[in-house]
C-alpha cells in the first residue's frame, strides 16, 4: 500500500464518527465572512515575482519531526512579518501533527485584529462536513487531492466550498490528474513535486505540467522549494506561486527566504 492510500484509509476511519449531512444553508452562512477571512485566489495574484504560501507543518511522513512548535500563531506571525502572501496550515494530526485548533488560533487572532489572512486548510478532504469544519475554523480555502478522489467526491467538495465562499486548490502530480482536474473548472491548481506514493521530490513535475495549464488558472508549485534557484526554476516554468513548508519551518530567517522567492525571475 502506498503512503497516500494509507493516509486516505485512515482519514475515512477518523472522520466516520463525525460526518453528517450538511445543508446548503449551513455552508452559505459563511459567505458573509468571505471579506473578513480574505481570498486565497486574490492573494496569489502578485503583479510580479512569485506569491508565497507559507506552510505551518510540525512533521511529515517523509521528514519526520520538522520543528517543535507550541502555538501555531507564533509561526504564523513569523511568516506574516516576513510578508508571506497567505498561509497553509496542516490540520491532520496522525501524520502531520496538526489540528483544527492550529488553524483556529491563527484565524481568530488575525480576525480579531481586523487583519484577516487567507489560510488554506491543508488536510485530506473526503466529505462536505470537512469543508464546513474548514469554514467554521476560518479557512479561506480547501485542498482537493485529485489522485485520492473520484469525480463525484471532488464535485461534492467543490460545491460545498463554493457555497461557503471558500476557494478550492486542486493538487495534481501527473498529466492524467491534470486532465481529470480540468473537468472541474479549477481556478487554482498546484503541482505537488512530491510523489505521495513514495514521497520522492522532483521539480521536473512542475516544469512538465504547469506549461499545460490554461492561462486563466493560478499555478502553484508545491514541495521541494528550498532556494532562490528552485524558485527561479518553477517561475520560469510558469508558476504564479510556491507553497513552501519544510524550508521555511527550518529557516532561521524566513524573511530572507520569502524575499528571494518573491523576487524570483
Amino acid at each position: 500500500m502506498d503512503k497516500l492510500t494509507e493516509i486516505m484509509e485512515w482519514k475515512r476511519k477518523e472522520i466516520a464518527p463525525l460526518v453528517r449531512q450538511v445543508s446548503n444553508a449551513e455552508l452559505e452562512a459563511f459567505k458573509l465572512q468571505k471579506d473578513a477571512r480574505g481570498s486565497l485566489l486574490e492573494a496569489l495574484k502578485r503583479p510580479s515575482g512569485l506569491a508565497v504560501i507559507s506552510e505551518i507543518k510540525r512533521r511529515s511522513p517523509s521528514a519526520g519531526q520538522i520543528k517543535e512548535l507550541g502555538s501555531s500563531l507564533e509561526q504564523a506571525e513569523r511568516y506574516l512579518e516576513a510578508k508571506a502572501d497567505c498561509l497553509s496550515i496542516l490540520t491532520d494530526e496522525k501524520y502531520f501533527g496538526g489540528s483544527l485548533q492550529d488553524l483556529e488560533q491563527v484565524t481568530c487572532a488575525y480576525n480579531a485584529r481586523g487583519q484577516g489572512v487567507p489560510c488554506l486548510r491543508k488536510d485530506f478532504m473526503l466529505h462536505p462536513y470537512q469543508v464546513l469544519q474548514a469554514a467554521m475554523a476560518g479557512a479561506a480555502a480547501i485542498l482537493i487531492i485529485v489522485r485520492a478522489l473520484d469525480d463525484d467526491t471532488m464535485k461534492g467538495l467543490r460545491e460545498a466550498a463554493d457555497l461557503a465562499g471558500l476557494d478550492s486548490l486542486y493538487e495534481i502530480h501527473s498529466e492524467a490528474e491534470l486532465e481529470t482536474c480540468l473537468k472541474h473548472d479549477p481556478k487554482i491548481i498546484g503541482v505537488n513535486n512530491r510523489d505521495l506514493a513514495v514521497f520522492k521530490t522532483d521539480l521536473a513535475f512542475s516544469e512538465k505540467l504547469i506549461p499545460q495549464f490554461p492561462e486563466n488558472v493560478v499555478a502553484i508549485s508545491e514541495s521541494g522549494i528550498w532556494s532562490e534557484g528552485d524558485a527561479i526554476r518553477v517561475k520560469q516554468a510558469g508558476a504564479d506561486a510556491v507553497l513552501v513548508g519544510e524550508a521555511l519551518m527550518k529557516s532561521e530567517s524566513p524573511a530572507s527566504l520569502i524575499e528571494q522567492f518573491h523576487n524570483a525571475t
